[in-house]
């Protein structure tokens, strides 16, 4: 995965805490430690992140920029708008025919609607998602590994931090920072 230029993301070299921060100082930390066989993880999504550390600083920083947006195509460049297909069925098209506004409008309309209803629940969904992606690549050989990792879906947070306490200390705490969020995220 290619982290973003404005994500953070946390190092570990085996149980030890590396570095966590934005993505370009982890990087940079992690080169710095000569740690090759550092487990990095997109906070966000929990999803390992790979950077490729050959080279200067300056090489590794260069290859952590954005790539160029591709050249835009027909639609309306200033307000952001591309013009891509949409695959509908006939009475679907009826039905945007007769609404104010026109096809697009109609559409532009709904996608808002769903993002501000459907915006916490799948930034919950996404929170838990990163906490078990995360607990199964660090803690998966961890004695009482798969009751703490009921205890968090069940949102037993007293528990989860009883079962999570031998652990070592810093996947421990940024586990429980992830969890944390999770819970809060879902109104846990």
């Amino acid at each position: 995965m290619h982290p973003q230029a404005s994500a953070t993301c946390t190092a570990f070299d085996g149980h030890r805490l590396l570095a966590s921060g934005p993505c370009a100082d982890v990087a940079l930390a992690v080169k710095r430690a000569r740690a090759a066989d550092a487990l990095i993880f997109d906070d966000r999504s929990g999803r390992p992140v790979e950077f490729d550390l050959r080279g200067s600083e300056a090489d590794v920083l260069a290859r952590l920029q954005p790539e160029p947006p591709p050249p835009r195509g027909p639609g309306r460049p200033r307000l952001g708008v591309t013009a891509r297909e949409v695959t509908l069925l006939p009475r679907h098209w009826d039905w945007l025919a007769g609404q104010p506004g026109g096809a697009s409008a109609v559409l532009r309309r709904l996608v808002e609607q769903a993002i501000r209803e459907g915006g916490a629940a799948q930034r919950a969904r996404e929170s838990a998602e990163s906490v078990d992606r995360f607990m199964l690549a660090m803690t998966g050989n961890l004695p009482a590994h798969e009751e703490a990792s009921r205890a968090f879906w069940r949102g037993e947070r007293e528990r989860f931090t009883q079962l999570t306490e031998a652990w070592p200390a810093d996947v421990r705490d940024h586990l429980r920072r992830l969890a944390a969020i999770a819970w809060d995220e879902a109104g846990r």
